[in-house]
């Protein structure tokens, strides 16, 4: 019986990470499994991009669904803990950085199954932050250490990890986005939302941005400083809407709140923009490669690579609008840096290394 490989998903950040490396390891002839936890439960959250991707549909799905960080991490550390139980894979693979990602991943530890982590050894040293927290963790319990950037590989040599566990392999979010280039359509997002002229996309969930009402407040006044430069559309999270409302993100007529977009609408929308406002780590990853100028609303990053190898500056609140301002009148970008092994090959060497390191 061939050695059974289990993908862990749950959050929609993980589905073109997946995407790649499962292909790739079903070239090689691997048995897999793919769980998708339900952590994002909503069609335009999670489904949608299984269909727009190509991936196989999940063979289990949990159904979590929503709730606390320790109520959402343990619904998904007693369901996988029954489904490794019953299945008895030879390696789970988890990706990122949500709590899907560890729980999986503190589960196959304590049942002696190996781990690999997609998009190991990312760091903002910010503890504020959840998605630090489940880095860390995963990061000490893995038996494979997959890396999207030199800078990953320092913190984790930093961190005391052996050099054998850790492998350079590039970034497969990357791997989806080259792979579908073509149907990234500017011109269609557009005509959809009746856009003419510069416009900004805007992407902000995280808590740092959008649960406290001060940080709100402060937040909507700087979009709206940026709205009397440009349009911008937001796509928003359903965490974020209430209080972002609340604070009367809508009292500007330039913004436009959005439900989440599929994965080839938003990346159509992202790919016409003349920048991006975000507090996302995906979309960081994703203008790097598109040549959009991305604003990142956070104090840091754990993706630095994507400001020294792209497109991205961190900025806050208060310079918000000057950087648009700047963006706006300098024009599109026609050259810029990208990190390297970001070629749309990362999935096949992560499942050179995953099934490298299978039994048998």
């Amino acid at each position: 019986m061939n050695p059974l490989v289990i993908h862990v998903t749950g959050a929609r950040p993980n589905f073109p990470k997946a995407a790649p490396v499962l292909a790739a390891l079903e070239s090689r002839g691997v048995e897999q499994l793919l769980v998708h936890t339900g952590q994002h439960y909503d069609e335009r959250m999670s489904e949608v991009f299984f269909r727009q991707l190509g991936i196989p549909t999940p063979d289990v799905n949990l159904g979590v669904g929503s709730g606390t960080h320790a109520k959402q991490t343990a619904a998904i550390m007693v369901a996988m803990e029954d489904l490794l139980t019953e299945h008895k894979p030879a390696m789970v693979v988890v990706y990122g950085d949500v709590n899907s990602t560890v729980g999986a991943a503190l589960v196959a530890a304590k049942l002696g199954i190996p781990i690999a982590h997609v998009e190991a050894g990312l760091r903002s040293f910010d503890l504020t932050m959840p998605e630090e927290i489940n880095r860390i963790v995963t990061d000490r319990l893995a038996d494979l250490l997959l890396a999207t950037s030199p800078d990953a590989i320092a913190h984790l040599g930093n961190e005391g990890v052996h050099p054998d566990k850790i492998h350079l392999v590039g970034n497969p979010m990357i791997d989806t986005l080259l792979a579908n280039l073509d149907r990234f359509d500017a011109d269609a997002a557009r005509a959809s939302f009746g856009l003419e002229g510069p416009y900004l996309v805007g992407t902000l969930h995280r808590p740092g941005n959008v649960d406290n009402d001060d940080d709100v407040r402060r937040l909507v006044t700087a979009l709206h400083q940026a709205a009397g430069l440009a349009p911008i559309v937001v796509p928003l999270h359903p965490r974020g809407r209430p209080r972002l409302e609340a604070a009367g993100i809508l009292d500007h007529p330039s913004i436009r709140l959005e439900e989440p977009l599929g994965y080839l609408e938003f990346m159509g929308l992202v790919r016409g923009a003349a920048a991006v406002v975000t507090d996302s780590g995906g979309v960081q990853e994703e203008t790097t490669i598109l040549g959009v100028p991305c604003l990142t609303l956070r104090p840091n990053t754990e993706r630095p690579v994507t400001i020294t190898h792209g497109t991205n500056e961190l900025v806050t609140t208060d310079t918000l609008a000057g950087k648009v301002e700047q963006i706006l009148a300098t024009g599109p970008l026609t050259e810029w840096p990208t990190p390297p092994l970001w070629d749309g090959k990362a999935g096949q060497r992560i499942a050179d290394v995953i099934a490298g390191s299978l039994p048998g």
